[in-house]
Formats: C-alpha cells, structure tokens, sequence
C-alpha cells in the first residue's frame, strides 16, 4: 500500500511541481543547488526543532524541503542530461537527511528518557542507511536489485504518519510506527540479499565464473 500511495502521490505532484522546476531553469538554477538547498532544509527541521520537541513544526518543514528531490530530478529531465555526479551528489544528500530525521528523533526522546523510542529510532537509522547501501552496493557488482517492500519514500511517509499522530495525541503512534519501519527495513535488507545469493549462484554466471 505505501509504494502505491507513493507512486500516485508523486504522480500528482510532479504536475505541480514541473512549472516550478522550469522557473528555476530559467532563473539559472542547477539541480545539484536545489539538492543542496533541499538537504539543509531538512537539516534546519530535524536539527532545528526536532532536537527541541517541535515535531508537528519539523514535520512541515521535512516535508516541504523534500520536494525538492521530485523537483531537482524534473529540473534534470527537462535539461535532457543524466549526470553521474548529480546522481552522487542525489544519493549522499539523502543518507545525510535520513540520518538527521532519524537522529533528532532519537535525541529528543533520549532527553525525555524514552529509551525504546531512541531505540526504535536508531534502528530505522540503522536499517534505512543499510537498506540503501546493499542495492548500491549489488548494483555496483553488476547485480539487478530493485526489490524490498519498503524504500525512502515509504520511510519518508511512515514516519511522516508518526508525526501526525504524535500530533494528535494517540499513545504510542510515533513508536509504534518507527518500530514498523524498522522492521520492515530489515525483511528489505534480507530480500535484497537473497535476490543477489540467487543471481550470483544462478547457473549461467557460476558457468562463467
């Protein structure tokens, strides 16, 4: 359900947000600025009011900066280049952001001393980093490995869901659903490992080897 509603909710909003990107091309500028610039908009919201319990505020903030990773990518299109570097560039921007959500999280509950919140936080920290890892990793060997039942954008939107009930008041929501991710994070990580042990194993490629 979660890469449905991604999948559709990027669909609506590439429609908006392409007028956008054409005026940033016309006003000179690049994609890698709005990466950039979208990254310390994340930064600003996790380190700047997650840290201090300002959730529902950092959500808002999280969320509008992280639409420049649809927009920077429509940005590219429209310019009809790929760049390896922009690609790079994408990448290492998003563990950066991953890590600050994650880790203001478990900063501030680690001073409201809740320490399964901390824990449940350090482990989509954890889990999410690696997740991103193995299919870099595979694909840098060669291998195909677009498979895992939760990516960024359903981490993005699940804990984007825990804000929300964190904001309304429901008992347990945030941990609850960060403990969800995290262990969805993990049957990800393991899916990806066994598509690349039966890749590496299939007959064609040992015969090569």
């Amino acid at each position: 359900m979660a890469k449905i509603l991604s999948v559709v909710s990027k669909a609506g909003l590439a429609r908006v947000l392409d007028p956008v990107a054409a005026a940033l091309l016309r006003a000179g500028v690049t994609p890698n600025a709005v990466t950039v610039a979208g990254t310390v908009g994340v930064l600003v919201g996790a380190l700047g009011f997650a840290t201090r319990g300002y959730l529902f505020a950092a959500l808002v903030i999280i969320t509008l900066s992280c639409f420049t990773d649809m927009i920077d990518g429509a940005m590219a299109r429209r310019r009809g280049i790929t760049n390896k570097f922009g690609a790079l560039l994408d990448s290492s921007m998003d563990r950066i952001a991953d890590g600050a959500i994650f880790g203001s999280v478990a900063f501030y509950y680690a001073t409201q001393h809740q320490p399964r919140v901390v824990a449940a936080a350090l482990l989509c920290l954890l889990t999410g980093q690696v997740v991103s890892y193995v299919k870099a990793r595979a694909e840098g060997l060669g291998f195909t490995c677009n498979v895992g039942i939760i990516e960024r954008a359903e981490r993005l939107i699940g804990i984007g869901i825990g804000g929300l009930l964190w904001k309304f008041g429901v008992p347990y929501g945030l941990e609850v659903v960060m403990w969800l991710l995290a262990a969805l994070s993990i049957v990800t990580i393991g899916q990806r490992i066994a598509t690349v042990y039966r890749q590496a194993n299939a007959p064609e490629r040992v015969d090569a080897r």
